[in-house]
């Protein structure tokens, strides 16, 4: 039996809010400003991985 570890494609609004530890209002918040970048399949609104990855590499190293 192989156990998958590797992290989703892509979250819904709810768990990447919940990946991110912030509220919905936060992560709207942050896509209308650019922040991130959704992917929309039909009225499915998707936030990849990679863009969750980058936003925590650019806020770590903007503290730095």
């Amino acid at each position: 039996m192989t156990v998958h570890t590797d992290p989703p494609l892509s979250y819904r609004i709810n768990s990447a809010c919940r990946v991110l530890g912030i509220g919905r209002t936060k992560l709207y918040n942050l896509i209308s400003l650019g922040e991130i970048k959704p992917i929309r399949i039909g009225r499915r609104v998707l936030i990849p991985h990679s863009e969750l990855e980058t936003l925590l590499r650019r806020l770590q190293s903007e503290r730095s």
